[in-house]
């Protein structure tokens, strides 16, 4: 399991017992907010990119979305989500668990400013029922973060 792989990435620095499991699911935000209790702004969520055929990962707040013109003058090139099957090939985990932890080599992980208003996020830990809360100083030493990026914009309800 993915989770078990990203347990052995925090091991290393011997946090592996700071990932949570639920016995409910938390493959997506709103999933996740209500198993973790908070609001859904504040899950770290994780979208995977092919730019220029490689594997990009953009973690950004729960309640964000890409935005397209954003993305394509950032990255030269129009946003192109990978598919399930090639998350689960070029990033390492499956959809409902992807996250910045125990990914495969090769992917570059950018974080978006949207999460620089909390203190604290919750991205997943590798399977649909975990995450990690960690602080936005934890997420960009343990992320492996290429840079931050605003490549993003509030859903508005």
């Amino acid at each position: 399991m993915s989770v078990e792989r990203v347990k052995e990435y925090f091991r290393q620095f011997g946090m592996e017992d700071r990932i949570m499991e639920f016995e409910i699911s938390s493959a997506t935000v709103e999933l996740a907010a209500k198993a973790v209790g908070t609001e859904p702004a504040r899950i770290a969520k994780s979208i995977s990119f092919l730019v220029n055929d490689k594997a990009v990962l953009i973690i950004t707040a729960g309640n964000t979305k890409i935005d397209n013109h954003k993305f394509k003058d950032k990255f030269g090139v129009k946003a192109k989500m990978l598919t399930p099957d090639q998350v689960i090939e070029m990033i390492g985990h499956a959809i409902g668990g992807v996250c910045p932890f125990g990914i495969n080599d090769g992917v570059d992980v950018y974080l978006d400013e949207s999460m620089k208003r909390f203190d604290t996020v919750f991205p997943a830990s590798g399977s649909s029922n975990s995450c990690i809360k960690l602080s936005i100083p934890e997420l960009e030493k343990y992320s492996n973060y290429k840079e931050w990026v605003d490549v993003c914009k509030l859903v508005t309800t």
